[in-house]
């Protein structure tokens, strides 16, 4: 049964949303998995989806599912560009990775926000949101 399924605890990984700005001076947003680990995450999966509330007739934006082979130590990997105009809804990651075989997986949420709420976001030197 799934209860009985032992999961590793997720420690050293984060998703947030950050702003940097284009050659043309222009905002730009990325979604960023950030490995604070000091060992490489392999076969990363990460499922995405944004919605507005828990209700069943909420609006919610297309799942997105993203792979990558490889995010070496304390590195960083660019998942995907987003709009702000989702960033009135719960934006939601589902990471799944592997550490020498062993299978994590976490749910990471980043609630509704305004542009001008952002913080610091050190391992990128970018202003942004970090998902709980």
């Amino acid at each position: 049964m799934k209860k009985d399924i032992e999961m590793p605890k997720v420690a050293g990984v984060k998703i947030c949303i950050a702003k940097s700005t284009n050659n043309l001076g222009e905002s730009d947003w990325g979604v960023y998995l950030i490995n604070n680990n000091l060992i490489e995450l392999e076969n990363v999966m990460i499922v995405s989806k944004g919605y507005e509330g828990k209700d069943k007739n909420a609006r919610q934006t297309s799942t997105l599912r993203h792979m990558i082979e490889k995010v070496e130590a304390q590195s960083v990997a660019k998942i995907e560009s987003i709009s702000p105009e989702v960033f009135s809804f719960y934006n939601e990651f589902w990471v799944s990775y592997y550490i020498i075989k062993e299978l994590f997986d976490k749910k990471f949420v980043i609630e509704p926000f305004q542009e001008f709420d952002l913080q610091e976001i050190t391992e990128l030197d970018l202003q942004g949101k970090i998902a709980q």
